[in-house]
């Protein structure tokens, strides 16, 4: 199984930016594809970006898409997540999730998550 840990989250105004971060241990990372997700309160787990496993090909959801950046380094073990031009509606705990990628999609496949690290942006 794989063990994730998010990192990077906190307080920020409006327009603002955050690099959020997720190490990866107990498998072989550069095996998965990499995604994030967010969750605010009372709302369903959202997808936010992927990654497949060599970094040349990342999809994103059309709220993000130009103002989030998903990154990989496959000898540090860890995926980012860069994210620019902060809004309120960004708010949520960020969790980042390892599986396989098919036709765009991220497929969850080892069902693992971390803990998550909560993103907070004022207006």
């Amino acid at each position: 199984q794989v063990q994730l840990v998010e990192s990077g989250g906190g307080l920020v105004q409006a327009g603002g930016s955050l690099r959020l971060s997720c190490v990866a241990s107990g498998r072989t990372f550069s095996s998965y594809a990499m995604a994030w997700f967010r969750q605010s309160p009372g709302k369903e787990r959202d997808f936010v970006a992927a990654i497949n496993w060599s970094g040349g090909n990342t999809y994103y959801a059309d709220s993000v898409k130009g103002r989030f950046t998903i990154s990989r380094d496959n000898a540090k073990n860890t995926v980012y997540l860069q994210m620019n031009s902060l809004k309120p509606e960004d708010t949520a705990v960020y969790f980042c999730a390892a599986g396989k990628l098919a036709a765009g999609t991220f497929h969850n496949a080892l069902d693992a998550w971390g803990q998550g690290t909560l993103v907070t942006v004022s207006s």
